[in-house]
């Protein structure tokens, strides 16, 4: 199996401790640790792990999520109402991005389910249905409407993140802002009632004018920034004639994969790789590897 970043938790998510209040306040107590979080931040040691705390260091007004129980202890994180995803410091900041670079993956992934349910609460605190105020029920993992009774729970946004490859070469795009030098897959959401290989090959077309046959997948990979599930493909291209929208990408480049496995390995290339917790350095990773 592939390994992605931003899994492999060691935590078990223990979905039964969230319909048993019984069983959940059994488990709420000194024993349990609270994930450590600056704003949505992560604190993380020198050693690539998370920091922990008690509950007794929550606000007394935290909202506490479970995250999972590992070695006989619940793990939670705390959602404290009036946070504000837009207050934190945006993913691409130094500090954020050192903190991706340095977690361990299982630990980046205990963090990307604390962050995207904080988030999740941050955003959902009036009912779609009619309007009125909702609170949190199931460890966390919901909310229900105090008016309707409406229940909500956290969803994640289907992302397709894909490279066409054309005799040998990958299609490798770049987007506005982006650090100088830097090419990755390209992406996009899905469209309801679309596929996922319906999707990779619309996108591809769409951004740079190249129509794909056969789509393979690869991978996934849960992306906390703020809550989606980026699906790695392949897509076989048709021809190798580009044709960039602008409005999507700063440029778009046919890369041979002897090329892209010189710069994964550390070379000089005529690009910067993606980040290694990033599934699009997976995705270029497995691409590069095959004869």
């Amino acid at each position: 199996m592939i390994r992605a970043g931003f899994t492999g938790s060691v935590l078990d998510r223990a979905d039964h401790l969230r319909h048993d209040a019984d069983a959940l306040a059994g488990v709420t107590d000194w024993r349990a640790r609270l994930l450590k979080l600056d704003g949505l931040h992560p604190e993380v040691s020198d050693d690539g792990t998370l920091g922990w705390t008690t509950l007794a260091e929550a606000d007394e007004d935290a909202q506490l999520i479970l995250l999972g129980v590992h070695e006989g202890r619940a793990h939670f994180a705390a959602y404290r109402p009036g946070t504000r995803a837009a207050e934190a410091t945006p993913m691409r900041s130094p500090a954020m991005i050192h903190a991706l670079s340095t977690l361990r993956p299982e630990e980046a992934a205990t963090y990307a389910a604390a962050r995207s349910v904080i988030d999740w609460h941050s955003r959902h605190g009036f009912c779609a249905n009619c309007g009125a105020g909702t609170q949190p029920f199931r460890a966390g993992w919901g909310r229900t409407c105090d008016a309707c009774g409406t229940e909500h729970f956290p969803r994640v946004d289907p992302v397709v993140i894909m490279i066409a490859e054309h005799d040998g070469r990958a299609l490798l795009g770049r987007g506005k802002n982006w650090p100088a030098g830097r090419y990755s897959a390209l992406a996009g959401f899905l469209e309801p009632g679309e596929s996922i290989e319906e999707a990779v090959a619309r996108e591809i077309r769409e951004e740079a004018g190249v129509r794909v046959g056969e789509v393979r997948y690869v991978a996934s990979q849960p992306w906390p920034f703020p809550s989606s599930l980026m699906m790695a493909c392949v897509g076989v291209a048709q021809d190798d004639a580009l044709t960039i929208d602008r409005n999507e990408l700063e440029d778009a480049i046919w890369v041979p994969r002897e090329m892209v496995r010189q710069v994964l390995a550390g070379g000089e290339g005529p690009f910067i790789a993606p980040p290694p917790y990033a599934i699009a350095h997976t995705l270029l990773t497995e691409w590069a590897r095959r004869a």
